[in-house]
């Protein structure tokens, strides 16, 4: 009598899988995988500065309108296109060494003030003295809007009102 060896090919040759397994899968790690997306947008929006947020939800909304504008998620357009408006008409915060720029010059409010960081920055080109210079003009243009209440100053300055 001669034996031969057995070779098993699958493992689930003898068994009877539940027919919704494969399916059942899948949409396990669809749903994995939008979790993950969504997670991975999540800290993308806190890593970026708040005026692109908008940006950013506007191009994943309006892309994803757009990848499934037959189906439900379609939708999403709309609101894409409603954040993209938004981000586009939002105006820049200043960088932040510039708000602390801003309240050192908020000291210089009177006219001779004025005119003698003026005659200093007259000193140097104004591709060095460009920004101090724009900051000074928009102050200077803010404080002659309100003829009555004088000078802009910052409650943080020495000498502030």
């Amino acid at each position: 009598m001669v034996r031969q060896n057995l070779v098993i090919w699958s493992t689930s040759a003898g068994r009877r899988s539940a027919p919704s397994s494969g399916p059942r899968r899948r949409r396990r790690r669809a749903r994995t995988g939008r979790i993950l997306v969504l997670l991975g947008l999540v800290r993308l929006a806190r890593a970026i500065r708040p005026r692109w947020r908008p940006l950013l939800a506007g191009t994943v909304l309006t892309a994803t309108g757009l990848i499934f504008r037959h189906s439900l998620l379609g939708i999403g357009y709309f609101p894409g296109v409603g954040f993209l408006l938004v981000a586009l008409f939002t105006p820049g915060e200043p960088e932040p060494g510039q708000a602390q720029l801003e309240q050192d010059l908020a000291v210089y409010s009177t006219q001779a003030e004025r005119a003698d960081i003026e005659a200093t920055l007259n000193r140097y080109p104004d591709s060095v003295t460009g920004e101090l210079r724009d900051i000074l003009a928009r102050q200077s243009a803010a404080s002659a809007s309100r003829p009555g209440l004088g000078p802009i100053r910052h409650p943080a300055v020495p000498g502030g009102g």
